[in-house]
């Protein structure tokens, strides 16, 4: 059987329900991706070992590298490792705010 998949969405996106659909299923023997890129923007030789580990396999289409949103993924990369980053500085000051202000009221 033959099912044709599609998904819109950046290869930096953890939560793809359908690619992750697709992984899940071990009746699925064979993927194939138009870019690795696309698949995965890091890790993506992870992923084909452990498929190939379970007798699966991905075929990549088109190997070249697709630099289109390369930009923009490493933007998604930085905002995200920034918002975590400044969310602990954040949480860390509110949590010393207020052992400050048990202090005083003690």
């Amino acid at each position: 059987m033959v099912q044709e998949v599609s998904e819109i969405g950046s290869g930096l996106n953890g939560s793809r329900k359908r690619l992750t659909k697709l992984l899940e299923n071990p009746s699925i023997s064979n993927i194939v991706v138009e870019h690795r890129d696309r698949l995965a923007r890091f890790g993506s030789d992870y992923i084909i070992a452990a498929l190939r580990a379970a007798n699966r396999t991905i075929e990549i289409v088109n190997e070249t590298e697709c630099k289109d949103d390369l930009v923009q993924d490493m933007i998604d990369a930085l905002t995200s490792f920034c918002a975590r980053l400044y969310g602990k500085r954040s949480a860390r000051s509110r949590a010393e705010r207020a052992l400050e202000a048990i202090k005083d009221v003690g």
